[in-house]
């Protein structure tokens, strides 16, 4: 008799159901206390930066409009916690130049970054937010795997297209701490969830709230549900999984990925499928 047909749902790495990732923008000196309080709190996030004022070495001041010089960038964003990651190269509007413009804005982004910093840079957010389809074309062909967005959904879900990735929210939106009352206390259904807040750490400072971020993540923190990653991190993860190859009755699967991954068999069972490896599901 043939088996009935079960579901088969995504877990993150050691069976959680629940990511933070945070995003922040063009590559402030203000976004050294932000690190130091993620780094305390143990929150990793992705650090989008125009690297043109990296070419310029801008010095570190405590001027609000400073940026970060390409000689400190390394020693301040620090993998595996931190990601860094495109924001154009001079922060134009993209939808506002041509499209081998924005094809240049990205290269160029992406090669100053990545002989600065020393990584493979793949990740965007968009200048002012403001993209179209000649914008995310062009992001294609560059390389970038996915770009986020400055429109808030006040919710946790997957990007149905990794290039047009919204936030749950910034994090001046009044409803802040209820939605994250509501991601600790619920639990997700299906797919897990995200809880993804974005901003400019600047921001802090002209509203002089640090202590917001600080409270949200002290309220987050050592939570052994969520998995703290970096944007690039939750999108490889997320690609491994969706790569896994299924026997034909469903119960063997095989992982083509190089990372480890994890699912569950209706809600109620998780299994580990290790990197290069095939596994039964009872």
């Amino acid at each position: 008799m043939q088996d009935k047909i079960r579901n088969i749902f995504m877990c993150f790495p050691d069976g959680k159901r629940k990511s933070v990732t945070l995003s922040y923008d063009d590559g402030v000196i203000q976004d050294i206390r932000m690190c130091d309080i993620m780094t305390k709190y143990g929150i990793a996030g992705t650090f989008n930066v125009n690297s043109f004022n990296f070419l310029c070495d801008t010095q570190l001041t405590a001027e609000k409009s400073a940026r970060i010089s390409l000689a400190d960038a390394p020693a301040i964003y620090k993998e595996p916690l931190f990601e860094v990651a495109t924001h154009g190269f001079s922060h134009p509007f993209l939808t506002k130049i041509p499209q081998t413009s924005v094809v240049r804005e990205i290269m160029e982004d992406r090669k100053v970054i990545e002989d600065g910093i020393g990584i493979i840079c793949r990740g965007h957010a968009y200048p002012y937010g403001a993209y179209d389809d000649k914008v995310i074309e062009a992001l294609r062909l560059c390389g970038i795997v996915y770009a986020r967005t400055t429109h808030s959904t006040r919710t946790f879900g997957l990007p149905k297209d990794w290039l047009m990735w919204h936030p749950t929210c910034h994090h001046n939106d009044a409803a802040l701490f209820e939605l994250l009352d509501k991601f600790i206390n619920e639990q997700p259904r299906l797919e897990p969830w995200v809880f993804y807040l974005w901003g400019h750490t600047y921001e802090f400072d002209n509203g002089n709230n640090w202590d917001r971020i600080e409270a949200f993540c002290e309220k987050i923190s050592g939570n052994k549900e969520v998995w703290f990653a970096t944007n690039i991190q939750i999108y490889e993860y997320v690609t491994a999984f969706r790569s896994l190859v299924y026997s034909a009755d469903g119960r063997r699967v095989y992982n083509p990925s190089s990372q480890d991954v994890w699912l569950s068999v209706n809600s109620e069972t998780t299994y580990k499928v290790p990197a290069g490896r095939s596994i039964y599901l009872a």
